[in-house]
């Protein structure tokens, strides 16, 4: 009986320690020379990080691994989960909503490119013919609707109170003379609301994905400087320095890259650098 027990304790400890080796060995740093997996929204962030890959990376010795998302939560909770090494697909105020609300701990690098927010119709030619009682379907995430009220406010649609900043929301309305009716939903199915709201605020990335070309059919459009709302790489925090995500990161802020963004969107995606 003393056998058996001995040997059951034995084989019980040789489970555990190996347990222990296994988990260890996945918090380690991954080789330089593997793969850098990176989260991406299609357009037109698969887009440029496609174009890395093809023209740019061999030369810097990186092999990248690009996967694709169709909303603004999963590519974060891969980040979270270790699925992915990195992402690409959002811009600072998004991420700092969610940090603050998921407590991610997650670093942005340098802004890549701007996604100008714009104002879409398929029944108003012009923002001055909008009639009372419209209904505007903006984005539902709090960065992205108080982006969204910025601009309204910044073509006269509606007043927002002083202070309001990137975080207004609809409470931060003092004037609607047209008395519109502010939809919000989910980004991703904003193109798809213009055929029912009078006007649709869509995000870049969706617009072009739509088949929108920004700097032509927007009624109205953000402009480049000064934006907050530059598109950039996330990693986890403290993989900031691995040798990869730095290869990565001084190959999106390339002459090419940028000269690739110029020619490629013609003013509807604009190089940040």
């Amino acid at each position: 009986m003393r056998r058996t027990l001995s040997a059951t304790l034995a084989a019980a400890a040789l489970v555990l320690g190996l347990a222990a080796c296994g988990s260890s060995d996945s918090d380690k740093p991954a080789s330089p020379d593997a793969p850098l997996k990176v989260g991406v929204s299609p357009v037109p962030h698969g887009e440029i990080l496609t174009y890395v890959k093809d023209n740019l990376a061999a030369a810097e010795g990186l092999q990248l691994e690009i996967v694709e998302f169709n909303d603004y939560v999963q590519p974060n909770v891969a980040l979270q989960d270790k699925q992915l090494d990195a992402n690409y697909f959002q811009h600072k105020p998004y991420l700092e909503e969610e940090v603050g609300s998921k407590g991610y701990k997650f670093t942005a690098l340098r802004p890549v490119h701007i996604e100008p927010l714009g104002v879409y119709s398929k029944t108003i030619k012009n923002l001055a013919d909008v009639p009372n009682g419209a209904v505007v379907a903006i984005p539902n995430d709090p960065s992205n609707s108080g982006r969204a009220l910025n601009l309204l406010a910044s073509k006269g649609l509606i007043t927002l109170k002083d202070g309001a900043g990137v975080n207004a929301t609809q409470r931060d309305i003092v004037e609607n003379p047209k008395k519109l009716k502010i939809t919000e939903l989910e980004a991703a199915q904003l193109p798809r609301s213009v055929d029912d709201a009078a006007l649709s605020v869509i995000n870049g990335n969706y617009a072009i994905q739509a088949g929108f070309t920004p700097a032509r059919d927007a009624l109205a459009l953000e402009t480049g400087a000064d934006n907050p709302y530059a598109n950039l790489v996330v990693v986890r925090t403290g993989e900031e320095n691995d040798p990869r995500v730095v290869k990565l990161e001084k190959l999106l802020h390339s002459a090419e890259v940028k000269k690739f963004i110029d020619e490629k969107y013609q003013g509807s995606v604009l190089a940040a650098f």
